[in-house]
Protein backbone atom coordinates (compact mmCIF):
# COMPACT_ATOMS: atom_id res chain seq x y z
CA UNK A 1 0.00 0.00 0.00
CA UNK A 2 2.58 2.34 0.81
CA UNK A 3 3.85 1.99 -2.96
CA UNK A 4 0.73 2.89 -4.23
CA UNK A 5 0.60 6.12 -2.71
CA UNK A 6 3.85 6.89 -3.07
CA UNK A 7 2.87 6.38 -6.94
CA UNK A 8 0.06 8.54 -6.53
CA UNK A 9 2.03 11.21 -4.46
CA UNK A 10 4.58 10.79 -7.76
CA UNK A 11 1.05 11.61 -10.35
CA UNK A 12 0.17 14.15 -8.34
CA UNK A 13 3.46 15.72 -8.37
CA UNK A 14 3.91 15.61 -11.50
CA UNK A 15 0.05 17.06 -12.81
CA UNK A 16 1.30 20.05 -10.66
CA UNK A 17 4.55 20.54 -12.28
CA UNK A 18 1.91 20.41 -15.49
CA UNK A 19 -0.31 22.99 -14.23
CA UNK A 20 2.37 25.31 -12.52
CA UNK A 21 4.06 25.57 -16.63
CA UNK A 22 0.13 26.24 -17.81
CA UNK A 23 -0.33 28.42 -15.09
CA UNK A 24 3.00 30.48 -16.44
CA UNK A 25 2.17 30.18 -20.28
CA UNK A 26 -1.25 31.65 -19.36
CA UNK A 27 0.44 34.42 -17.11
CA UNK A 28 2.91 35.25 -19.71
CA UNK A 29 -0.10 35.95 -22.57
CA UNK A 30 -1.99 37.99 -20.04
CA UNK A 31 0.80 40.34 -19.76
CA UNK A 32 0.89 43.88 -21.83
CA UNK A 33 3.36 44.35 -24.11
CA UNK A 34 7.01 46.08 -23.34
CA UNK A 35 7.43 49.60 -23.31
CA UNK A 36 8.73 49.91 -26.77
CA UNK A 37 5.85 47.79 -28.59
CA UNK A 38 2.85 49.92 -26.99
CA UNK A 39 4.79 53.09 -28.16
CA UNK A 40 5.49 51.91 -31.37
CA UNK A 41 1.30 51.03 -31.38
CA UNK A 42 0.30 54.47 -30.26
CA UNK A 43 2.38 56.14 -33.19
CA UNK A 44 0.97 53.60 -35.47
CA UNK A 45 -2.47 54.46 -34.70
CA UNK A 46 -1.93 58.08 -34.60
CA UNK A 47 -0.82 57.89 -38.00
CA UNK A 48 -3.24 56.62 -39.09
CA UNK A 49 -5.71 58.58 -37.51
CA UNK A 50 -3.95 61.42 -38.76
CA UNK A 51 -4.64 60.08 -42.81
CA UNK A 52 -8.45 60.01 -41.75
CA UNK A 53 -8.05 63.97 -41.16
CA UNK A 54 -9.96 66.15 -43.59
CA UNK A 55 -7.65 68.85 -44.03
CA UNK A 56 -8.15 72.29 -45.20
CA UNK A 57 -6.80 73.82 -48.50
CA UNK A 58 -4.26 76.44 -48.68
CA UNK A 59 -6.87 78.55 -49.67
CA UNK A 60 -9.13 78.14 -46.65
CA UNK A 61 -5.64 78.17 -44.45
CA UNK A 62 -5.30 81.76 -45.94
CA UNK A 63 -8.88 83.38 -45.59
CA UNK A 64 -9.33 82.10 -41.72
CA UNK A 65 -6.03 83.56 -40.74
CA UNK A 66 -7.11 86.52 -42.49
CA UNK A 67 -10.61 86.24 -40.80
CA UNK A 68 -8.80 86.25 -37.19
CA UNK A 69 -6.39 88.96 -37.40
CA UNK A 70 -8.90 91.33 -38.47
CA UNK A 71 -11.05 90.14 -35.33
CA UNK A 72 -7.78 90.52 -32.80
CA UNK A 73 -7.59 94.44 -34.94
CA UNK A 74 -11.00 94.82 -34.14
CA UNK A 75 -10.22 93.78 -30.69
CA UNK A 76 -7.25 96.05 -30.10
CA UNK A 77 -9.10 99.22 -31.19
CA UNK A 78 -12.10 98.49 -28.73
CA UNK A 79 -10.07 97.80 -25.68
CA UNK A 80 -7.28 100.71 -26.43
CA UNK A 81 -10.15 103.07 -26.56
CA UNK A 82 -11.93 101.76 -23.64
CA UNK A 83 -8.25 102.02 -21.83
CA UNK A 84 -8.21 105.54 -22.86
CA UNK A 85 -11.71 106.58 -21.67
CA UNK A 86 -10.70 105.17 -17.96
CA UNK A 87 -7.53 106.84 -18.25
CA UNK A 88 -8.66 110.35 -18.61
CA UNK A 89 -11.79 109.86 -16.36
CA UNK A 90 -9.29 108.81 -13.69
CA UNK A 91 -7.68 112.05 -14.90
CA UNK A 92 -10.07 113.86 -14.69
CA UNK A 93 -10.88 112.38 -10.84
CA UNK A 94 -7.46 112.73 -9.87
CA UNK A 95 -4.95 115.19 -11.19
CA UNK A 96 -2.24 114.11 -9.82
CA UNK A 97 -2.07 111.24 -12.18
CA UNK A 98 0.77 111.76 -15.40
Amino acid sequence: MKKKTEAQGDFVQVEKTQNKQEVKKAKKKDKKPGFFKRMGAKIKDVFSELKKVNWPTFGKVVKQTGVVIVVVLIFLVVITAFDYGLLNLLKLISPNIR
